[in-house]
Order: C-alpha cells, then structure tokens, then sequence
C-alpha cells in the first residue's frame, strides 16, 4: 500500500497565488520528509481558487528536492495541443529520470470549458482519447510524422533533417512513456472499464462519498477481467480526505469546524457540484436530494476524521467493503489559520501510526489471501 499527497490545490479566491505556491510547496516537501511516495498536482487555468495552470512546472521545482514520484492529476488534454503535450511530458519524465505518472482527463471546471470554446462533455471525451492516440503515436514512432485526427491532425514532413535532428518529437525517459491514469467520479463508469482494459490506473477522487466507491472496483475488475489482464487492485488509487487527532472528539471537531480547510473544501466542492447537478455522488445516502445536502452531510459521505487507531479502523473496513485498492491518496488542503497545524499533524498521524500498521495488516491478509480472489 503506497501513500500519496493529492493537491487540486484548493485555497481561498482571494488568497495571493505567490503565497499558496509556496505553502503548496512547503506541504509537498513535508510529504517527502513523512516518507509520501507520491505526489498528485491538478491543473486550473480559470479560478484563482485552484491556481496552478501547469502541474508539471510546479512539480518540476521539486524533482531535485524531494524523492517523490510525481502525478499530473490530471492534463486536462482536451485544452492542449497533443504534440506539446507529448514533448513537454517527455521532457519531465527525462528530468525526474522517469518518476512521472501521467494523469489525463477531459476537464472538470466549467470555467475552463468557457475558456477553451464550450466544448461539449461528449467531444472532450472523444478529443481525450484522439489526444491520448496521438501523444502515443508520436512517442512511439520518429518522423516523418503524419498522423490522422479530428481536432488535431499531426503533419511534420518537409522539415526533417535526421543529421541534425530536426524534425525529431522528444521521446520519454521509460520506452512507451510514463503510465496513464485517469481518475473516476460515477460510481458505474464505462471510462473506468475501458482505461483499465487499456492498463491505465484509476484514481478515485476524493470528492465522492464511500459508498461510491464499490461501483469504481467494480468497472475497473470488469475492464481488466475482460482485457486478461490480472485482476487486482495494484493500479487503483483512491483518495480520501482524512483529518486524524489525538481523540475521536478532536478530529471530528476539527472536520466540521467552521475555520477548517475540510470544511471550506466541502462547502465550496458541493456548492459547484450543485450547479453543476454532479452532487448525488458527494451524499452520504442514495435517497438524499443532493440540493438539500450541507458541508457537514459531504463530510460526512466523503471524510474519513479520527484517532490513528480509529482511522486504521475505518481504512480496514473500507478496504474490505469497496475493493483491493494498493494506493492511498490523502488530499492537500488550506493551511490558512490554524489549518497548518491540523494537517500537518494529519500528515504526520498517518504516515508514522496508520500505515506502518496498515500495511503489516494488508501484508498478513494478503499472505492467507491474494489480492485477485476478491473481484
């Protein structure tokens, strides 16, 4: 069980962005020194509440700095012209000598889809996938390059000069470059079948109650048993919010409180669900009107708050109810106020008293029982 940082990153509109580029960083190097294996970094162009527009230039400050694997999470590629992409995720991937996971998606921020020409949710999804096609046929392939598509055909022909490489698309660090993920918000996904028939990971977002996250198993066992592919939970990531303290009390208190990150993120997540009609995933029951649900009913579906033996406890148990996952992502939040404090101690809970004990128990368990039985 590997354990990463996940950051949107989400901070209050009206903080500075220089500040919360440094906060961000400061976090993502407290992971490292807390034994994180990965680091996951979204990308924003249009909300000076989640401002990074590039993940990779972010990260790319920290590749020399930490020991860190890191994830786009996610390029949304139907925002971005397929051969920068392939050449910018190339030239990371040399940079970091291969520690990149390559998370795609098709754009999540209403905003954002204004900004680059409303595109329908149906042609992003097919422009994701001619953009993912043809990031991979240049990788996999020298020029001349011609290479058909809708959006996006790729000529370059007349200019090649082999004796001086001109003409020649960079190649990534790994042959076949960095592996693909995508991340799943329905709880029955077609999108989640077909990555993991593919052998892309899925990562379950943090956003989405528990009780959603059964149905994100059972798309990705559907598409690898279909693919022949090994049926477990090696490439699939969920993230929970987790607010750990010395007592139950304290970390329930410190979930809800009206100055805390957690409830700040759940607020402002449920509000844009809401307008956006995607809020019956955030609902802690089927058949609660997702209109009339509060931060503290999210928090309540999506947060996982306690003691460290509670929160080992909770993680157990959810491990058993929704399927194998073998990664655990725990979300970066605000650290204005006394937000600093609650979540690095969080970090800290859980990278010295959960997941040493989390793993021994996986360890035993898997030992009497592999992880495929379970599909």
């Amino acid at each position: 069980m590997r354990l990463g940082l996940f950051m949107m990153p989400l901070h209050p509109p009206q903080r500075p962005m220089h500040e919360t580029l440094a906060e961000d960083t400061e976090k993502s190097l407290l992971a490292d020194r807390l034994g994180f294996d990965e680091l996951w970094v979204g990308e924003h162009f249009s909300a000076t509440s989640e401002p990074i527009a590039s993940p990779l230039m972010f990260m790319a400050g920290l590749i020399h700095r930490t020991r860190l694997t890191f994830g786009t999470g996610v390029i949304n590629l139907p925002n971005h012209h397929p051969a920068i992409v392939a050449a910018e995720v190339a030239q990371f991937d040399h940079m970091s000598g291969g520690r990149l996971l390559f998370g795609i998606g098709a754009g999540g921020l209403a905003s954002d889809f204004e900004l680059f020409g409303d595109i329908e949710p149906i042609e992003r999804g097919k422009r994701m996938l001619e953009s993912i096609a043809t990031i991979q046929a240049i990788w996999g392939s020298n020029p001349p390059y011609e290479i058909e598509g809708r959006t996006w055909p790729i000529r370059l022909t007349r200019t090649v000069l082999p004796e001086y490489g001109v003409g020649f698309m960079p190649k990534p660090f790994r042959p076949g470059g960095p592996s693909i993920h995508i991340s799943a918000r329905q709880p029955e996904s077609y999108g989640v079948t077909v990555a993991a028939a593919r052998g892309w990971g899925v990562i379950s977002a943090n956003f989405v109650a528990h009780r959603v996250l059964a149905g994100h198993w059972r798309s990705m066992a559907k598409g690898l048993a279909e693919a022949g592919r090994p049926v477990d939970g090696s490439n699939w990531r969920v993230a929970r919010n987790l607010v750990i303290a010395a007592t139950d009390a304290e970390a329930q208190a410190r979930a809800t409180a009206p100055e805390g990150a957690t409830r700040y993120y759940f607020d402002y997540l449920g509000s844009l669900a809401k307008r956006a009609g995607l809020a019956a995933t955030m609902t802690p029951r089927d058949d609660m009107d997702p209109m009339s649900a509060t931060p503290e009913d999210m928090i309540e579906a999506c947060v996982i708050s306690g003691s460290a033996k509670t929160v080992l406890d909770r993680l157990v148990a959810l491990r058993e109810e929704v399927g194998p996952f073998g990664h655990l992502l725990m979300p970066g939040l605000d650290w204005s106020g006394v937000n600093a404090a609650w979540e690095a101690e969080s970090m800290r809970r859980l990278a010295e008293e959960v997941m040493p004990k989390l793993r021994r128990h996986l360890a035993a368990t898997e030992a009497r029982e592999p992880l495929g039985t379970t599909a």
